[in-house]
């Protein structure tokens, strides 16, 4: 797709160099590939961009904005590319803005609990820094290793710790932000209450870097656990059953910090994947754990899941074998989709809703004869349906879309929503009236041309 623009390409270039000195510019289709989470084909979709430019600082993205101004050019801010929704892929003729080397711890404070970085920061090698310190960071989406906590401020990430920590929302108390017309904006601050203003810090958080480029992010840290963590995993006949038996967990008083699901054909998977066994023939396993409480805890949920039906229940404290049981649920995602072509869904409904919904995912796969693997947050009512086809078939079959469709509106049916923590980018903007009305959806586009009035802030995303 050719860029058609009333001005000429090596112009608009020449004027990026020179408002932005310390940004590294590429315009090479490789480097947009590279930094495309659906690489070619997504250069099919929306075309070729004109620049890649990775800013060094505050100066850089403020310098790129005021060359989109002048040029009405769509400016796609990006951080470690993780996006699932086509949230931070380029857009034709656009600008991709990656903040990824703007990667400085600037501050861990012991006596605040918290921690100052820039976007570019890896949400893993903070949680590293603040555990010298004897603190770490909650929030660990299952990119943690390899997603910026810039990216996950601006798509409300949530994780396998939600459940104890809370999203990423819950856990940021204030942000720089550069807006549109080039001005940095400080929101929040370094305490744990402020009630001062209206709470614009969090109307960024989420916002997809549809409002603003987050350049700083202040966030919580809390003390490690005193104690040793157990881990445990427990099977079921069914994920109706597993997910009664999380509802009654999560009303003992005991506050796991992770409650997973994962449904046989997704356990069977891993088994492929890692070369393990742990599937025993069950058709769903959840896999717990406690960071406080010890033995008196691991009782009373054990006399939960035990009440709830569980077949077995193992559990351990020791730390390698923890890791593999956690590990196993980090790497899901590969081992699903090793078994074909895939659309991996994100909804959450009311917790008490859960068992439902679960049933009603089984029963839409069985009515449309297709695969469905089921894992998620059961905790916090988030689960990731993942339909699948054979790989040689490049397009989903008519059966899949229609069972994505039926799960969505199950979900919204519940009360629930249909992005609990992948953002909505571009594949599910279409869906706001729907879920969120038309009053809400109009409030929110004139929120847009508040912040953005000439539309070049990650144009196409989160509103349609």
């Amino acid at each position: 797709m050719a860029i058609f623009t009333a001005y000429d390409n090596a112009e608009i270039l020449e004027a990026l160099q020179a408002a932005a000195p310390h940004a590294e510019i590429h315009t090479d289709d490789q480097v947009a590939r590279e930094h495309s989470a659906n690489g070619n084909a997504q250069m099919e979709i929306n075309g070729r961009i004109l620049a890649y430019v990775a800013v060094g600082d505050v100066a850089d993205i403020q310098g790129v904005l005021r060359v989109a101004r002048q040029y009405h050019i769509p400016v796609v801010p990006q951080g470690a590319d993780t996006s699932t929704v086509i949230g931070a892929d380029g857009l034709n003729g656009g600008i991709i803005l990656s903040t990824v080397r703007m990667n400085r711890i600037k501050e861990i404070s012991k006596g605040d609990l918290l921690a100052v970085v820039e976007p570019g920061v890896i949400n893993g090698d903070l949680d590293k820094e603040a555990r010298k310190q004897g603190l770490f960071y909650a929030p660990d989406p299952g990119s943690k290793p390899i997603s910026s906590i810039g990216g996950n401020a601006a798509t409300n990430a949530g994780g396998m710790s939600t459940v104890k920590y809370g999203a990423t929302t819950d856990n940021v108390l204030g942000l720089k932000v550069v807006l549109a017309d080039g001005r940095e904006i400080k929101l929040g601050g370094r305490t744990y209450k402020h009630a001062f203003s209206y709470d614009l810090t969090h109307l960024f958080v989420g916002s997809e870097g549809t409002l603003g480029i987050i350049t700083e992010i202040t966030v919580k840290l809390n003390p490690i656990p005193i104690g040793t963590p157990v881990v445990g995993v427990a099977y079921f006949d069914n994920m109706t059953a597993l997910a009664k038996g999380v509802e009654d967990l999560r009303l003992s008083g005991i506050y796991p910090v992770t409650l997973e699901a994962l449904d046989g054909l997704t356990v069977a998977a891993l088994d492929r994947y890692e070369g393990t066994h742990y599937a025993e023939g069950a058709e769903a396993m959840l896999i717990f754990r406690l960071d406080a409480g010890g033995e008196t805890s691991l009782k009373i949920a054990e006399k939960i899941l035990t009440a709830d039906h569980a077949k077995n229940i193992k559990v351990t404290s020791d730390p390698n074998e923890a890791a593999a049981i956690i590990k196993l649920r980090q790497d899901m995602l590969p081992a699903v989709f090793a078994n074909g072509q895939h659309i991996m869904e994100d909804m959450a409904v009311p917790l008490s809703k859960l068992p439902e919904m679960m049933d009603y995912i089984a029963e839409v796969a069985k009515d449309l004869n297709v695969e469905i693997y089921t894992a998620g947050h059961a905790g916090d009512g988030n689960v990731h349906p993942t339909v699948i086809w054979p790989a040689d078939q490049p397009e989903p079959p008519k059966e899949a879309l229609k069972a994505i469709r039926m799960l969505f509106r199950k979900a919204l049916a519940l009360g629930g929503t249909i992005s609990g923590e992948h953002a909505v980018g571009m594949s599910k903007n279409q869906w706001n009236n729907e879920e969120l009305g038309f009053d809400v959806d109009e409030i929110q586009h004139q929120i847009k041309d508040l912040f953005d009035p000439l539309n070049i802030l990650n144009p196409k995303r989160k509103i349609d």
